[in-house]
């Protein structure tokens, strides 16, 4: 399909604002929609296949009505990710309360975790990395913190990689569970700079809780984040789940292609799934790799996993295993 589409009037500062330098924007928008896209002046053509061509047409006519103010190679990669044109202000999508202005969903997937977590005391996402789930997270967090709907922010991740004893490693609780909340910190420090972080820390209104050290608690006026629930085990999701107190929210993220557990134990993030499917007041969100928000590559990467892994699956379960020996 070959698409044309000239801008008029003309305007060279815009121009230049949607190519990017070297014409960067452009190839951005190609890799990520598989088109090939050619200009003279103002005239745009694009080729490619139907769906790939509108999308890659969308995205410039968006960047073009942006334009003159500078685009970020970072704000055209959220823009090509999902299904639908996205434009900047996002009509009817929620707005949270924090640092960045700019912050929305950017795929329609992303638009219901969102309300989910709105509506619903205990949400899960679920899906694979870039997606948004945990970023997501804790600015919703950080949105019910400003706006005195919580008191304070817990954030908690099974320590797999240390078998949760973390006794051995250096420093103090915090400096040991560090390493495993880094992605956490990251997306606080962006959300509310670093000062107002270290501020909330001082007057516990954030406050990190090891997995293996939350047994006996009980959470009231908390937004609670369970990272990296993949690793969980059924017992120890169990044991967070019943944490929750009165006034408490819940988000658990995890990304089930990823799961560290050692061979032939079970993910509690699964069960849970399983277990908790029909439970009123408990919702799931499911993301896929239209929803990667990172780098191109990456979604294309998650997809060749997901080949991959779907055919080891099919490989291992006994249809599979007949099919494999009638070939033989």
């Amino acid at each position: 399909m070959i698409l044309r589409h000239t801008f008029i009037p003309a305007n060279n500062q815009r121009l230049a604002a949607l190519v990017g330098p070297m014409e960067a924007h452009l190839r951005t928008i190609e890799a990520a929609t598989q088109t090939t896209i050619t200009r003279r002046h103002e005239s745009f053509k694009v080729e490619g296949d139907k769906r790939g061509a509108q999308k890659a047409m969308e995205v410039l006519q968006a960047l073009y009505e942006m334009a003159p103010r500078d685009i970020s190679p970072e704000h055209v990669q959220l823009m090509l990710a999902g299904d639908a044109p996205l434009p900047e202000d996002g009509d009817g999508a929620l707005r949270l309360s924090t640092r960045r202005s700019d912050l929305r969903a950017r795929t329609p997937n992303q638009s219901v975790y969102l309300s989910q977590i709105a509506e619903h005391d205990i949400t899960f996402g679920i899906g694979p990395a870039g997606t948004g789930k945990t970023y997501l997270a804790v600015a919703c967090a950080v949105d019910a913190l400003e706006r005195n709907a919580v008191q304070r922010i817990v954030l908690t991740r099974p320590a797999v990689e240390a078998g949760e004893r973390l006794g051995f490693l250096p420093g103090d609780l915090t400096q040991k569970v560090d390493p495993y909340l880094r992605p956490l910190y990251d997306a606080l420090y962006e959300l509310m700079g670093f000062d107002r972080v270290q501020k909330a820390f001082e007057r516990n209104a954030l406050e990190i809780a090891p997995l293996a050290f939350m047994r006996g608690r009980t959470l009231n006026n908390a937004f609670v984040i369970l990272d990296e629930a993949q690793n969980t085990t059924p017992e120890q999701m169990k044991m967070f789940l019943t944490r929750i107190g009165f006034g408490a929210k819940a988000v658990i993220t995890g990304d089930v292609s990823q799961i560290d557990l050692p061979k032939g134990a079970r993910s509690g993030l699964l069960d849970a799934k399983q277990v908790l499917r029909t439970v009123k007041g408990i919702a799931f969100t499911h993301f896929d790799s239209g929803d990667v928000v990172r780098h191109p590559l990456v979604a294309r990467i998650v997809d060749a996993y997901e080949v991959v892994q779907a055919g080891a699956r099919a490989a291992a379960s006994p249809a599979g295993t007949g099919a494999a020996l009638a070939r033989d």
